[in-house]
C-alpha cells in the first residue's frame, strides 16, 4: 500500500481520499532515466534523520554540480559529508532511516526520496524505498550566484530561539522539513510561503499553514503518527542555516505547531548563494 495510516487519517480529515490514491501512482521505487538526468545537475539537498533520542533533523547537503549520482536504479550516491556539528553525521548507523529532498530553485523542480543510508567517507549511499517528483508549488524562482566562502566553526547551541533567530524565521520564505513515521520511514520536504508564513509565537513555539497541494498529505501524516519535527532555515545570501528539532502537532486547520527542543545555527555553512526573482504564484495572497 502507497500510504501508512498517518497519510490516510489526514486523507481521511481533508476529505480527499480518493484523489490521493489516484495521485499516489507516481510513487515509485527506482529513479527515472529522467530523474537521474536531473540529479547529475543539482547542488542542493535537503536529507532528514533521527537522532539517538529519536528527535527529527533536517539537514543541508550542498556540493558541486553531480554530487548527488545514481549509480544505478535503486541506490543514490550523495557525494558530500554533513556539515561539521550537523547532527546528520552521527544519525546514520548502517541502515538508517533517511529521508531526501533533492531541489534546483532556479527551475522550481524537486525530487523526494527515501530509504535506508549508510555514511562513509566518500558521503552517503540510500538504498530506495520511495522515489518520486513534486508540482513546483510553493518553490520560490531563484537565479545561481557565484559561489560564496563556506567556513563552518561549528553550530551554536540552544533550546530557545534568540531575537535574531526569529527575525531569521519571520523573515524567511522558505522552510525544509524532516518528518517520519514507523511504517514509512524518513522524509524530506519544502514548504514556501511570503515572508511571515512561518509565524513565531515565542522563543519555543512556531506555526505555519499547510497550503493545499498534492493531497498526499505526506509530512501531515508524519506528524500524526510521530509528532517531532526537523526544520531547516537556509539563508540564501550568506550560506547560514538555522536547525531546529521541535515537538509538533497538527491543530485544526491543518496548521502546524512546533514546540522547540533544540536549535543549532551554523555560519556560513554553505558556499551555495541564490538571489530571489519571484515569489511562488501559488502562493494564497495575504489577508
Amino acid at each position: 500500500m502507497t500510504f501508512h495510516a498517518g497519510e490516510r487519517e489526514v486523507q481521511r480529515r481533508a476529505g480527499v481520499a480518493d484523489e490521493a490514491s489516484a495521485v499516489g501512482r507516481i510513487v515509485g521505487r527506482t529513479v527515472s532515466p529522467p530523474a537521474a538526468r536531473f540529479l547529475a545537475h543539482q547542488r542542493l539537498a535537503v536529507a532528514a534523520s533521527l537522532d539517538s533520542d529519536g528527535r527529527v533533523w533536517a539537514s543541508l547537503l550542498a556540493g558541486p554540480v553531480g554530487f548527488v549520482s545514481a549509480p544505478d536504479p535503486r541506490h543514490l550516491h550523495i557525494g558530500v559529508s554533513p556539515i561539521p556539528g550537523d547532527p546528520l553525521a552521527a544519525n546514520l548507523p548502517e541502515g538508517a532511516e533517511l529521508g531526501l529532498l533533492v531541489i534546483d530553485p532556479a527551475t522550481r523542480q524537486r525530487l523526494r526520496f527515501n530509504g535506508r543510508a549508510r555514511l562513509s567517507p566518500e558521503g552517503l549511499t540510500l538504498e530506495l524505498r520511495q522515489a518520486y517528483g513534486n508540482c513546483p508549488k510553493y518553490i520560490q524562482l531563484r537565479e545561481a550566484e557565484p559561489d560564496g566562502v563556506a567556513a563552518p566553526e561549528g553550530p551554536r547551541v540552544s533550546s530557545m530561539l534568540d531575537a535574531r533567530q526569529r527575525a531569521t524565521i519571520g523573515n524567511a520564505d522558505t522552510l525544509f522539513i524532516g518528518s517520519f513515521h514507523p511504517e514509512g520511514g524518513a522524509d524530506a520536504s519544502h514548504r514556501g510561503g511570503f515572508p511571515g508564513f512561518v509565524r513565531v509565537l515565542g522563543d519555543d513555539r512556531l506555526v505555519f499553514p499547510d497550503y493545499p497541494g498534492n493531497n498526499m498529505f505526506n509530512t501531515l501524516g508524519n506528524l500524526v503518527g510521530y509528532p517531532r519535527a526537523g526544520l531547516l532555515f537556509v539563508d540564501f545570501a550568506t550560506g547560514d542555516v538555522l536547525q531546529i528539532t521541535a515537538r509538533a502537532r497538527l491543530e485544526p486547520g491543518f496548521d502546524v505547531r512546533l514546540d522547540v527542543e533544540e536549535v543549532r545555527e551554523t555560519r556560513a555553512a554553505s558556499p551555495l548563494r541564490f538571489r530571489l526573482l519571484e515569489y511562488s504564484p501559488a502562493i494564497p495572497s495575504r489577508s
